[in-house]
Parts: structure tokens; sequence; C-alpha cells
């Protein structure tokens, strides 16, 4: 497995480019570690029984030159996945690489949605996101972090093409193992408004990723508690 150039300074670049690759490595780390991860499995399938064990993208490479970011991605299970997150130490050069839909309201505000008690990660408070899987792989093998946005953003909001407009160029944010690609996403409904659509949307799924939104207009706004760093490194760094 080939390790990532060195993380460049500073927490958060302004990237114009992402291309990333998919490989057909297989991932030693889990291999090496299976009955532990078969073990946290089980664990979490007893608590959250919701959980489903399908094939995700673990980035395995990347780097960054001229403001473009490159690197390959390794498809593994979702209990490798979650085993990573929950050890806490990933093999040198491996991460969660996540594309955002950084929501914000024509009134300035950003749009969280809090995550479901059913989900991995229940009570925390994030942009629209999902791990990529193959469903985001090309033909030709590159993975589209784009079309991820637009596709969690649709299936947590109910947000498509015609309702917002798609920003270019991304911000990256480390907080390794995890790096964060926001795309700015900005509506032309003002929070109050755009927080009913959402909330409509909800209420209206049989079994909804989200249990609630929260928004961020100011930096007292952020929430330790249930916002991740890496999402308070960024919001800080927009609101400053």
């Amino acid at each position: 497995m080939t390790r990532s150039a060195p993380r460049p300074d500073g927490r958060i670049v302004q990237l114009d480019e992402v291309e990333m690759h998919l490989t057909a490595d297989e991932w030693p780390w889990a291999v090496e570690n299976r009955e532990r991860i078969d073990a946290n499995w089980r664990r979490l399938k007893a608590e959250k029984p919701a959980l489903f064990n399908g094939q995700v993208l673990v980035m395995s490479e990347s780097r960054i030159t001229a403001r473009k970011l490159t690197g390959r991605y390794i498809a593994t299970d979702y209990a490798s996945f979650l085993a990573m997150r929950d050890f806490g130490a990933p093999p040198p050069g491996t991460g969660n690489c996540f594309a955002m839909a950084a929501l914000r309201s024509a009134d300035g505000a950003f749009v969280l949605g809090v995550m479901g008690d059913h989900t991995a990660n229940a009570g925390k408070a994030y942009f629209p996101a999902g791990t990529p899987d193959l469903a985001d792989v090309l033909p030709d093998g590159r993975v589209d972090l784009l079309g991820s946005v637009e596709r969690e953003l649709a299936e947590e909001t109910g947000l498509g093409a015609d309702d917002v407009t798609i920003g270019e160029g991304w911000t990256a944010v480390f907080d390794e193992p995890r790096l964060a690609l926001m795309r700015p996403v900005q509506s032309v409904l003002p929070a109050d408004r755009l927080v009913g659509r959402i909330e409509n949307f909800l209420a209206a799924e049989p079994e909804p990723e989200l249990s609630g939104i929260r928004l961020v207009r100011r930096v007292g706004d952020i929430d330790p508690a249930t916002m991740p760093p890496f999402l308070q490194l960024y919001l800080k760094h927009m609101l400053t």
C-alpha cells in the first residue's frame, strides 16, 4: 500500500479539483484484524440492528499538488470501516475521505442534520454526507465525490439540483484519519423556510436518516458535544 505524501501545513486547504480512483487492492489491515473486526461488528449490530455491512471505500493514498487532491481508495466492508474508527489506530496513509454538502441558507445560516438513533453516529450533527461506496465509482474507476454530495443531499434533506446552487471548488479539512471535503451548496430560501421544507420531507419518510435540523449562524452556535472537530474547524473558518 502506498503511503500518502506528508500533509500540507495547516488544517484547512482550498482545492480547485479532486480526483480519486478505486484500486483493486485488498486492505491488509482488515485481513490482519478480522477477528477483532468481527467481534466489534457483533457488538455494534446488537446495539443498532439497522446497521448494514455493505461495501464502502477507505482512502489508501492521497496527495495535494497545485490545489488538486489526487489519491486512491480501497473497497472494504462497513464492519472494517467502523473498526478503523473504533480502534483509533488506522495504518499510516489510510483514512476516511468523504464529501459533504456545506448547505447554507439565503440569509447565511449553515444547515446541519442531526443523525437518527438508528445510525452509527446517532446524535451527531453534520452536513449531508455519506461514506463513499461502490455506487460512486464511475466506469473508468474515478470516484464521483460531487455525485456523492448531490445524492446524499437529496436522500437526507429532499433537496435536489433544482433547489440549490452547488458552488465550485472544495475546502479540505484535515482531521486525521478523516479528510472532509466540503462543497458549498447554496439555497435561495431563508433559514426558517429551508428548515421547514426539510422537516416536511423528514416527516414523510418512513425511516429518515436525520432526527432533526441544527442551524449555525455564528461561532457561538457551534456545539462541541455534537459537532465533530473537523466540522467545528470548518465552521470557525467560515464564520470568522
